[in-house]
């Protein structure tokens, strides 16, 4: 069962600020001139006036931008159809156009009039552009567009940026943005600043209308293009830009992770963590690409055919690799193979043959944590308790790997062997289980405390929001990955219980009487135990369907039978 962050893709950077250092002011004389070239700054504040006054828009200010807009684009066709194998002839009326649409952006502080902008049949004008055989002109476009769709211009004004989004993707924006994209050369600046601003673009109308996430996939080649840029061995902005918006293309969609799997996904998102197996990121905006990279694969590795080809592809191999060297991406690795154990033994049992299982219990115990460089953003914490949090859910992610293990291997040496880990030592395993078992007890009975104190009538809870309730405060160590639940049920405490009643049943006196003699020196017996199972029993959903909720609870139910 895998345990997953929540992690928010919607924070984005400006592309100025990301590469450009800030530039000093102008020094000023005496008089109020600048410097340097002696303009007057009463000059100055006029013209701002007189743009300010045209920011000022209304339904007839918009008429009139998109006339003017509309002729020069007319005065380029022509211009262009005439001259055609004369480039200075038309350069003139191209520059005019490039003014007109730069002149558009302002639309950016009326969202209001969006609808109306739709209702003048400009936008298929517009988007047309970004076919341009002037690349500048199609740039411009993008950065309008990019400018008209940004997430803080949208704040506030869902139906007009809806009509605005459905408008644009009627009109092929799509295809059109994504076409142009394979046609600008990342090592330019003017182009590279284009490609951001086309993911960008792609991001805001995914926001506005998330069904242009598969939209973008069914209708495009995106997907093509960004495992093509995530592929690229050096780091730059708009590699950790791609990288986020394929876990957003994946974060959601079914069908954008089988689609992708198709495409060789698993592979390639492999060969880009494997960059980092030995050598940590080299800056915040490298680790966070990093981690965009393992929130893809953990995506890719929900579709069942994708398990496979990660096994297939040595994957599992990779992540104990990575495991071994106690690299930043440590725990993004244990969080990477528990997706891709969860429900799929053949993974499980690469895992035992090539013996992930040392590597596994090492960081159970907790002896290769304390090696590990300080986290930044791997797991994502408050700087208050940066450490205390990373270690715990390593503990969290480690406990949930061992679960799906013991759900993957029922029989077998391979079975014997993962059992035998918890006789070693005088059962320090064990020891370990019961230790992490108590703190959630612990959390559990203050948080249930606490709720009996509450007078119910106040806050009218029923028994489900009671148990909500202690899933946020901590009953439940839950972080949801993406805003998708795997699995509703995936627990902290619950997998404890449920590892406790794997290791129960195998009948083996030495672990039995070890879990006896701790759960008595705890002032605890079987039932509590018990009880944590029941809980856990009558609360697994049914999202892989009755059978497979049947069958779950038939497993829970015999450990509990068994700790009678």
């Amino acid at each position: 069962m895998e345990l997953a962050n929540t992690r928010n893709h919607s924070s984005k950077r400006k592309y100025d600020d990301a590469i450009s250092p800030p530039q000093p002011p102008p020094a000023l004389t005496s008089n109020g001139t600048v410097a340097d070239n002696n303009v007057d700054l009463s000059l100055l504040e006029a013209i701002e006036k007189s743009q300010n006054a045209v920011e000022a828009l209304d339904l007839r200010t918009l008429k009139k931008l998109v006339l003017a807009f509309e002729r020069r684009l007319k005065e380029n066709i022509e211009a262009r159809l005439k001259y055609s194998n004369q480039p200075d002839r038309f350069a003139d009326s191209e520059l005019d156009l490039h003014e007109e649409l730069q002149k558009l952006k302002i639309l950016a502080g009326a969202p209001e009039l969006y609808p109306d902008l739709v209702a003048l049949n400009v936008v298929p004008s517009i988007v047309d552009l970004l076919n341009h055989d002037n690349t500048d002109i199609a740039i411009d476009v993008v950065q309008l567009l990019q400018d008209l769709t940004d997430e803080d211009v949208l704040d506030d004004n869902d139906e007009p940026a809806k009509v605005l989004v459905d408008a644009l993707i009627e009109n092929s924006v799509l295809e059109l943005l994504v076409q142009n994209l394979h046609r600008l050369n990342d090592s330019d600046p003017d182009d590279s600043a284009a490609v951001y601003a086309t993911l960008a673009t792609i991001e805001n109308l995914i926001e506005v209308k998330p069904a242009v996430a598969e939209l973008v996939c069914e209708k495009t080649k995106l997907m093509k293009w960004l495992l093509g840029k995530i592929k690229v061995r050096e780091f730059d902005g708009n590699k950790q830009y791609a990288s986020e918006i394929l876990a957003i293309l994946l974060q959601s969609s079914t069908a954008n992770q089988k689609r992708l799997g198709q495409m060789n996904g698993v592979d390639v998102v492999l060969q880009a963590v494997a960059m980092y197996k030995s050598r940590d990121p080299k800056s915040s905006d490298e680790e966070e690409m990093l981690e965009n990279l393992f929130d893809c694969l953990c995506c890719l590795l929900m579709p069942l055919e994708n398990k496979e080809r990660f096994v297939k592809a040595e994957g599992v191999e990779l992540m104990i690799i990575i495991m071994k060297q106690k690299k930043l991406a440590y725990g993004s690795a244990i969080r990477a193979l528990d997706f891709a154990m969860t429900k799929y033994p053949p993974a499980c049992e690469r895992f035992v043959d090539v013996l992930g299982l040392k590597t596994a219990f090492a960081a159970f115990m907790g002896k290769a944590s304390a090696t590990l460089p300080s986290p930044l953003l791997i797991i994502p914490v408050n700087k208050k308790n940066k450490k205390e949090r990373y270690q715990e859910e390593l503990e969290e992610r480690i406990v949930s790997l061992i679960s799906s293990l013991f759900g993957g291997i029922l029989r077998g040496s391979r079975r014997e062997r993962l059992l035998s880990k918890f006789v070693e030592n005088e059962c320090e395993k064990i020891d370990r289980l019961m230790e992490l078992y108590m703190r959630y007890s612990d959390r559990v009975k203050a948080e249930s405390e606490r709720l009996n104190e509450v007078e119910l009538d106040d806050l009218e809870m029923d028994e489900d929001e009671k148990y909500n309730r202690k899933l946020e405060a901590g009953l439940y160590t839950l972080q949801v990955k993406f805003s998708i639940i795997y699995q509703e049920d995936c627990v902290i405490l619950q997998l404890i219980a449920v590892i406790l009643g794997h290791i129960w049943c195998s009948e083996h006196p030495q672990m039995r009487g070890r879990i006896e003699l701790l759960l008595k020196q705890n002032k605890l017996s079987k039932n509590h135990l018990k009880d944590i199972l029941q809980e856990y029993h009558d609360n697994i959903g049914d999202l892989d369907g009755p059978e497979e909720k049947e069958r779950a609870q038939t497993k829970i139910q015999k450990f509990i039978s068994a700790l009678e």
